[in-house]
This record gives structure tokens, sequence and C-alpha cells, in this order.
């Protein structure tokens, strides 16, 4: 199997539609979440629209990096999100989330084994190959942590 097919099968698996690893993905545990409970705070822990920005920054600023050459993210903006005050405002979040992760894993189906191998913007970073699968490391940790919120929520 190319390398490319198996990142699109974990890609999907941690983002929008798998179980088989966790038995749910990100999509699924914010899908039906109220804006309220999404942007509640317990604790010092992160909200889970919080976490939710903050993965979605990552894969937007990797994903502008696919499309444009560019890498335009910082770690210090990863968590300055935009205040959630309604419904909307989570729905539109998580419509991000969701359209930016389609967008991701599209563009990794399109890679070649090839370029998987090439720099990401900077030797310091690796190959890009590395940085699909800090993506996927990255999601399956917060995943574990919106997870933890919620049981802690009940």
């Amino acid at each position: 199997m190319e390398l490319t097919k198996i990142l699109v099968i974990r890609l999907n698996e941690i983002l929008l539609d798998g179980k088989w690893v966790t038995g749910t993905n990100i999509k699924n545990e914010i899908i039906d979440l109220d804006w309220r409970k999404a942007t509640m705070k317990i604790d010092s822990l992160n909200s889970i629209a919080d976490i939710t920005f903050h993965i979605d920054y990552y894969i937007a600023g990797v994903l502008n990096f696919f499309e444009n050459g560019k890498l335009e993210i910082k770690d210090k903006y990863s968590f300055d999100s935009k205040p959630i005050n309604s419904q909307k405002d989570w729905k539109d979040l998580i419509d991000k989330f969701c359209d930016d992760s389609e967008k991701f894993v599209k563009v990794v189906r399109n890679m070649t084994d090839k370029e998987l191998e090439k720099t990401f913007a900077d030797e310091k970073y690796g190959t890009i190959l590395r940085n699909i699968n800090v993506i996927i490391e990255h999601s399956y940790y917060h995943l574990g942590q919106i997870i933890l919120i919620k049981k802690l929520m009940k």
C-alpha cells in the first residue's frame, strides 16, 4: 500500500470518521456539542472550543504551506481564537475544522511518496511526511483531552 493511502486512512480515522483506534474521532466528539459546553472551562484546562481552534490552526497552517508554499503559523498564536458567544459561532468553528480537515486529507491523498520525502518549509522541521505524522499525533493527543473534558462535565 502506498504511504499516502496509509496517511489518508490515519487522518480520516482521527479527524473525520474513524472509530477503530479510539472508538471515536474529533468531528464525532464536537459536532453535536452545545456551544456553552464547548466553551466551558474546567479548572485551568482549555475548553473544547479552544482545543478545536488549536487543532485546526495547525491543520490550516500546514494546508496553507501545501497549497501556497508559505508557512505563516506561529505557535504563540495557536490558541488565539475569537470568542465563541453563540451556537452559530461554535458551528462556524466546527465547519472550519471539518472543511480544513477534508481539504488537508485531499491534498495528502494527491501526494506522491516522493513528495512526502521533501523538506517541509525548512530543514529544521524535517520532511513533509514527518509533519503529517505530527498532525496525526497532535490530533490524537487533543482528542484525548476533549474526551476527558467531556467526562469531567458530567
